[in-house]
This record gives C-alpha cells, sequence and structure tokens, in this order.
C-alpha cells in the first residue's frame, strides 16, 4: 500500500505499477511494471563530522535533509552508533521501513520496526523510556508527533527530502534546533549547517550567506 516491500537486510523494493483505490485509501498495487531496489549501506564514521560538529557537547534535535540518496539514512545509522558508545544514551529507532537497523546501530539502541511514526512515538514515550528517538524520512504529516516529543523532553535525529529551507515543512523548522544540508549528487558529504539562536536561524557552517535560510 506505500509503494515498497522490504527485504531481508533492510533491501527496499520500490514498486511501479497500477494503484488499486477502495474507499479513497490504497489496497494494493497490481500489474507491476517495474522495481527499484535501493540497497543499504553501513559506512563506520559516516555521522562523525555531524556528530563532532552538532553534538559533541550535548545532544541536540538534528534535522538531516537532503534530496534522496545522498545517504541520509546511512548518516542517521551511524550517529545512533556514535551516541551509543560515546554518549551512552537510552535511543529509540522508529524504523518505519526496516532500513536503519539492517545494521549494527548499538548497544543502548531498541527498535521499533514497520509502525508508522504516530504509532511508534506514542508508544515509545510510554513503554521505552528513550531519551534520543531517531527516525527517517519525515512527512508534513509528522509534525504533530515531533512537536509531542520535543515537549516531553525527548531529542529527536531525523532526516527529511528538502534542499534548501523553503521546501522544509514550516513545523519541522520549529522542533529542531540544527539542520544539516548534504551536498546534491554527492554521497554524506556535508553542504552546510544552520542552527537556531534565539529564533532566529543563522548558518554555522558552509558556503551559503545566512540570508538564504
Amino acid at each position: 500500500r506505500q509503494g515498497f516491500i522490504t527485504a531481508e537486510g533492510g533491501v527496499r523494493v520500490g514498486l511501479a505499477g497500477e494503484y488499486v483505490i477502495e474507499k479513497n485509501s490504497p489496497l494494493t498495487i497490481r500489474n507491476i511494471s517495474s522495481l527499484c531496489i535501493r540497497i543499504p549501506h553501513a559506512v563506520v564514521g559516516a555521522g562523525n563530522e555531524i556528530f563532532y560538529r552538532c553534538m559533541s557537547d550535548r545532544v541536540v534535535n538534528l534535522l538531516v535533509a537532503s534530496l534522496p540518496g545522498c545517504g541520509k539514512t546511512t548518516i542517521l545509522r551511524d550517529l545512533a552508533c556514535i551516541l551509543s558508545k560515546i554518549k551512552r544514551k537510552n535511543i529509540l529507532i522508529c524504523d518505519e521501513r526496516g532500513e536503519i537497523s539492517a545494521f549494527d546501530v548499538g548497544a543502548t539502541c531498541d527498535v521499533l520496526l514497520y509502525a508508522d511514526k504516530a504509532i511508534a512515538f506514542e508508544a515509545g514515550i510510554r513503554a521505552l523510556r528513550p531519551d534520543v528517538i531517531v527516525t527517517d524520512e519525515l512527512s508534513g504529516q509528522d509534525v504533530r508527533g515531533l512537536e509531542m516529543l520535543v515537549r516531553s523532553g525527548i531529542s529527536v535525529i531525523a532526516s527529511i527530502h528538502a534542499d534548501c529551507f523553503e521546501r522544509l515543512p514550516k513545523g519541522c523548522l520549529d522542533s529542531f534546533e540544527k539542520i544539516v544540508f548534504l551536498q546534491a549528487g554527492k554521497v554524506g558529504v556535508i553542504e552546510s549547517i544552520f542552527e537556531k539562536s534565539g529564533g532566529e536561524w543563522r548558518m554555522m557552517f558552509g558556503d551559503l550567506v545566512s540570508g538564504d535560510a
């Protein structure tokens, strides 16, 4: 119904074909015409630069943004490992597609698989006592859940598809303290980092001018 299936090892298989709609909701996909197979990779150290630039002093609410295929999920996985090893935080990975947790994510990480974010966020708060929640591919519909996490004092590390501030959902900006943009056409390369200070966003790293935010 969501346009993909998850195979062993976190491999995501995207499906192209004809959607079957029932009562205004997707029921299934039929007459599949092509597949897009995404194979995850564990890259030790992929999150090092972001960790030391953004969270060496304390864990912050962090958003990693880029176009598809730039390494967001790989970075989130490595950040979970780093926070587990260095900060010893109780981390909950809300892994809606089974990709983040396909490899080692650290000894202090709990994982909720295949639940949508609204369910995973609420279940995590009530039952798993996380210090940090890590999740992938936010949408505008996830804003309310993010606000609930922030109000509860839980740090959030997440990713989103966007290449500039203008394309970020406004509610996401309200929930995060730092935003990392990755370079288009490259994998895991930081283009710029912005932080919120006094309610205003400013550039702390990169070639852009702060007015571009």
